[in-house]
């Protein structure tokens, strides 16, 4: 960086090349922030921090520093001030307050010594003390307790400062309350801090100012912690929110504070607040339209769906990119929720074993194997109920154990074998000439009827049965409807639903099953479609 020697207006202290330099750098590190620059070096103010910036960006990022400066103040400005103090009672907080200028007591100081040298009122020094001797103290502290008029006109009377007067007064009671042994509670005592406030009306007032202007603070920093633990809901923590934290929280008080004292409590430059402001909205509208597409694939599943196939449903609708803990977020924020099955405890019945087909579903090792590698391989059938107040409905399914299409079933309000004889009779009428599956079942009577035997050996179907009270031996037609209460059945008001229209509500959950319900064990895909996707079905 190049330093030059330019003429500056405005400036009131002279810099060096280094500190200018540091101002420079510390401002670019500290991501254009005024109050965090100026915190950090203690130098200089906002506006001569502003003025270096603008002259380092316009000089081609060459910092320009001052050798010389304009006077602040004229000649005749000067000399007006001093004789105004030296015509009206010779008082420097007089003279300021009346004129107006200047700003520092000590420009004032300075120019009664330049321009009328000996004539400014000294003030008493702590010397003082030592002229007077202790008689004279005594008698200042009499009249002081009794005196008529002020403190400050006897101070005046004597030569000296109001608050000597007190400090004689305090250090005579002390020597005479320690001869005496008086109690401390009856001391005559003095306030310290009242005896060290200053003579000045104008720098109580400065310390005034001053206190307000602190206590403003504080209270915009109370409000500040008291936000974040609203509004965040987490320990507020300033220095480990994000930007955006600090942005939601500076927003909600802005009703109340200045922007500018907002963003020096929580250290946020204003440029990184705007950005963060504008990134806030633009995911907001963002989010409002990824919400809307949520909202209608959880609708358009009846409300079964989790947050896995809503983040893959979304996908396929054309959001691409979401990740999960985004779909998780938003479907919190929406109140949805997917069904889940309720915990139960595990429960298996070993009774004795009747003559029946052998379980084909059971590997050497003994353990369960429902696996197909092509459809009409395997199929699973069982019955199950559904208790509603209008009555009693049974569902007997046939399912292909290649991807788990329900391939036919059958409805009806009487478990009997017409009902299972007809879901194996639809399902074997999607057959072609060379498939033989095999059936398993559990050892029902349905399934132990001539008419069921019948129809397997006319399509030459492979019988296979789950042993007796087993019912893990049967668990993929359990699992099956398992899933199927959970998204259809359970935590659903059917107190005025007819038998007839239950019966039309689960047919059309079997044909959305199958043909539109997304299953990760299928890439996210329902089994028809996954068929499509292998070429199986035209």
């Amino acid at each position: 960086m190049e330093i030059l020697d330019q003429k500056w207006k405005g400036f009131s202290t002279v810099y060096s090349k280094e500190e200018v330099e540091k101002a420079i750098s510390t401002f670019i590190q500290f991501d254009h922030s005024y109050a965090d620059t100026i915190r950090a070096l203690g130098y200089p103010n906002r506006q001569t921090l502003w003025l270096w910036w603008k002259s380092y960006r316009e000089n081609d990022h060459k910092v320009i520093v001052c050798t010389k400066r304009r006077p602040k103040y004229s000649e005749e400005a000067k000399r007006a001030a001093v004789n105004y103090y030296l015509e009206h009672g010779e008082n420097i907080s007089r003279t300021i307050r009346q004129l107006g200028y200047p700003k520092s007591r000590e420009y004032l100081r300075n120019w009664i010594d330049e321009l009328a040298p000996d004539k400014r009122k000294a003030r008493q020094s702590t010397q003082t003390l030592e002229v007077f001797s202790e008689e004279e103290k005594i008698k200042i502290v009499a009249e002081l307790e009794g005196r008529t008029g002020t403190a400050s006109e006897l101070a005046e009377h004597y030569g000296i400062g109001r608050t000597t007067a007190y400090v004689w007064r305090r250090a005579l009671t002390k020597d005479y309350n320690q001869e005496q042994n008086t109690p401390e509670s009856e001391r005559l005592m003095v306030s310290k801090a009242y005896d060290a406030l200053p003579e000045e009306i104008e720098a109580l007032k400065l310390m005034a100012d001053d206190l307000r202007v602190e206590v403003r603070r504080l209270q915009i920093e109370r409000d500040v912690h008291e936000a974040a633990l609203d509004i965040l809901k987490k320990k507020s923590n300033l220095e480990n929110l994000s930007n955006r934290d600090k942005a939601r929280l500076v927003t909600s008080l802005r009703s109340k504070w200045k922007l500018k004292d907002l963003l020096e409590i929580v250290r946020m430059a204003k440029s990184s607040y705007e950005y963060a402001m504008r990134s806030l909205e633009t995911q907001t509208e963002g989010e409002n339209a990824i919400k809307e597409k949520i909202i209608a694939a959880y609708e358009a599943s009846g409300g079964t769906y989790g947050y896995r196939r809503i983040l893959h449903q979304v996908r396929q609708d054309g959001l691409d990119g979401l990740g999960e803990w985004t779909i998780r977020r938003l479907m919190k924020g929406a109140d949805l929720e997917g069904r889940r099955c309720k915990k139960r405890k595990y429960n298996s019945y070993a009774g004795e074993l009747s003559e029946a087909p052998d379980n084909t579903c059971r590997n050497e090792d003994g353990q369960h194997d429902f696996s197909a590698d092509q459809p009409n391989e395997l199929w699973v059938t069982d019955l199950t109920e559904f208790g509603i107040p209008a009555g009693k409905v049974y569902l007997s399914p046939i399912i292909d154990c290649f991807d788990g299409m329900p391939i036919s079933w059958s409805i009806s309000t009487s478990p009997n074998a017409e009902m299972a004889n007809a879901s194996l009779v639809a399902a074997c009428s999607q057959l072609s000439d060379c498939e033989r599956p095999r059936v398993h079942s559990d050892r029902g009577a349905h399934y132990r009827w001539p008419g069921w035997i019948a129809i397997c050996d006319e399509h030459k179907l492979i019988r296979s049965m789950s042993r007796k009270g087993r019912t893990e031996d049967n668990a993929r037609a359990e699992g099956f409807f398992g899933r199927l209460k959970v998204e259809f059945f359970h935590n659903r008001d059917w107190q005025s639903v007819t038998i007839d229209r239950f019966m039309n509500l689960l047919d059309d959950y079997l044909r959305w099953y199958r043909e539109e319900r997304l299953k990760s064990d299928l890439g996210y895909m329902s089994p028809k479609q996954y068929r499509l996707s292998l070429g199986l079905v035209a």
